[in-house]
């Protein structure tokens, strides 16, 4: 596969703060990668720098001529008063397009990512329909390599399914920087790690996520070994140079030198080590043997006169966990804020346990005062801290959330997303309880602190009630789930992706009854369209289906043709350009056949 983009010992520090250095990569053609680190160790910066939105302090960035490279940042920011349309026909101004061209490429973008209307104003969107429009803007360029921060951000379990599909069946290749890791393993078969941790400061290894695992712990095992060694050689050269003087003039001043060495090899190893570190998050229970913690019985709620749910039943026992699972917007939060007292619901009851101790992770981190200073947040009262009945001090209560000591006086503003979820964590941590309500605590938290929370949840003795969008930590921790059809209805699942698999049935048919409305409801308008081009349009789905087949196929063979003689190449290439102009030529059939249809 042809080299699009490198970088070479590029280097970014922000104050004394050094990010990387020495940090070179290659990414070729058709590659899809995912990129993972944990939080500060620069992976957006390193993604602005590829996208040339920053510029690094040394180093240097390189493009093969003619590539388009593509950038999905992590904050979906749009023009005013631009509507969804206008907002990729203003990405694609500088192309060298007709009108007619960059209509026919925002149309086709706002199809494939499930936008029907696009004179739809983004602020009027949902943060997750906002982040489909990025994501249209970023394809309508048609990029040979895309670089996306967060893509699965603001989008709900069925969007980030969505997203998988769209990018497993996509032409180009792309470098995605995601703690998610079903969708690492749905999207990305190599995976490139940045972290201090290792000697050139990043890991790269193929084979998806587990099989990236599994490599970085004997990697990291292997490191271990080594620094083993090199502190016992450290000793054994201490303890010898500890000999009075005379015994040390019959040594020779090369050994001097080697142990001076090993003493440099062992502080970077050390060094390296430190970085390898998870915050050290263990929530306490009272130990409350209690056999009803909660129940609840025919709860109901709307909002604005939208049915949430209504009819809900259940009973929370210790060691119980339960998941809610549900489209943006159905009412997960507000369930969970029911079921914690915060809201009062319309129809049922929920009854509590006597003393029920229950602490809330609100979503958003709302409750954090981002104007305090970490010390205080941390411990606001004093200069320690009571946990498990045992007091610390709170540079060491910090230092067990991975912050240092200089952080202590900083504003909570100044953190990043991922340090602000580490400092809601500690203050529930120091709050013993019979029940967690966590409404999404694994949002910008990295993956060593995700696994560590898992293991911290699956071990704590009381019942737990889950809003995430982390698949994995929902199936490994949850008992049940509750999933939410966004309609008022709800029911029972055994397993995250049994849920899915109901939720995307059930939204099939809705479709299907749609259609089959406009069908019968654009009857009168259907002499616009001739008989052929009815038929056309109804074998119009099935027809891009198999033609974004046809892409994926092809893509393969450029792939396997990567060490093959150039005409071989040349020939594989072209099929794929020719399949890519398939799938285009239909989506504007489509688009012209959709304007007859509706008399528009």
């Amino acid at each position: 596969m042809s080299l699009l983009l490198s970088a070479r010992s590029i280097a970014k520090s922000f104050s004394h703060r050094p990010l990387f250095a020495d940090l070179s990569l290659d990414l070729r053609a058709g590659e899809k990668i995912g990129l993972i680190g944990p939080n500060g160790a620069g992976k957006s910066t390193l993604l602005k720098i590829l996208a040339a939105v920053e510029v690094p302090d040394s180093g240097e960035r390189s493009v093969a001529r003619s590539a388009r490279v593509g950038y999905l940042p992590q904050e979906d920011t749009f023009p005013p008063d631009r509507t969804a349309r206008e907002v990729i026909l203003d990405a694609l101004a500088d192309d060298d397009l007709e009108d007619h061209e960059r209509e026919m490429h925002a149309a086709i973008a706002l199809t494939k990512v499930g936008l029907d209307d696009g004179d739809q104003m983004p602020d009027t969107l949902s943060g997750g329909w906002r982040k489909r429009l990025a994501v249209a803007r970023a394809l309508a360029l048609r990029p040979d390599f895309l670089l996306m921060d967060e893509p699965t951000n603001h989008l709900d379990l069925p969007g980030v399914v969505w997203l998988e599909k769209l990018l497993r069946a996509s032409p180009f290749g792309y470098l995605a920087a995601t703690h998610d890791r079903a969708f690492l393993r749905a999207i990305a078969p190599e995976i490139i790690e940045i972290s201090r941790v290792y000697p050139t400061g990043s890991f790269r290894a193929d084979g998806g996520y587990d099989s990236f695992d599994e490599k970085r712990e004997l990697f990291l095992e292997a490191q271990g070994r080594q620094r083993e060694a090199v502190a016992n050689q450290v000793r054994r050269e201490s303890e010898w140079l500890g000999r009075k003087e005379s015994a040390q003039r019959k040594k020779s001043k090369s050994r001097i030198g080697e142990a001076a060495d090993r003493r440099a090899v062992l502080a970077e190893l050390n060094y390296r080590t430190a970085a390898a570190g998870a915050a050290g998050i263990d929530f306490d229970g009272t130990g409350r043997q209690t056999k009803k913690l909660l129940t609840a019985q025919g709860i109901g709620k709307s909002l604005g006169g939208k049915p949430l749910f209504h009819d809900i039943d259940l009973i929370l026992s210790p060691g119980m966990r339960l998941g809610l699972l549900g489209a943006n917007g159905s009412g997960k939060s507000t369930l969970l804020k029911v079921l914690g007292g915060e809201l009062d619901p319309d129809t049922g009851v929920v009854t509590r346990a006597d003393g029920l101790r229950a602490v809330t992770f609100e979503q958003g981190r709302s409750s954090l005062d981002q104007n305090m200073r970490l010390r205080t947040a941390l411990s606001p009262n004093a200069d320690s801290v009571i946990y498990r009945g045992q007091p610390l001090h709170v540079a060491a209560w910090a230092q067990r959330f991975l912050f240092s000591p200089l952080q202590l006086d900083l504003e909570l503003g100044a953190l990043s997303g991922g340090e602000q979820a580490r400092v809601r964590i500690a203050q529930l941590m120091l709050k013993p309880a019979d029940l967690l309500l966590l409404d999404e605590p694994t949002n910008d938290l990295d993956i060593p602190a995700l696994e560590v929370l898992e293991e911290s949840l699956s071990e704590f003795p009381g019942a737990i009630i889950l809003v995430s969008h982390d698949r994995d930590l929902m199936d490994r921790l949850c008992t049940e789930v509750i999933g939410l059809d966004g309609r008022g209805g709800s029911n029972s699942y055994g397993s995250v992706g049994q849920w899915l698999t109901s939720y995307e049935k059930a939204n099939a048919a809705l479709k299907g009854d749609d259609k089959a409305k406009c069908k019968g409801e654009s009857k009168p308008k259907a002499k616009k369209m001739s008989y052929k081009e009815q038929q056309e349009w109804d074998g119009m789905e099935a027809a891009l289906e198999a033609a974004e087949a046809s892409v994926a196929a092809a893509q393969a063979l450029v792939e396997a043709a990567a060490n093959s003689p150039r005409p071989v190449l040349t020939a594989a290439c072209g099929q794929l350009d020719a399949a890519q102009a398939q799938v285009e030529k239909l989506y504007a059939r489509w688009q012209v056949l959709e304007a007859k249809r509706s008399g528009s």
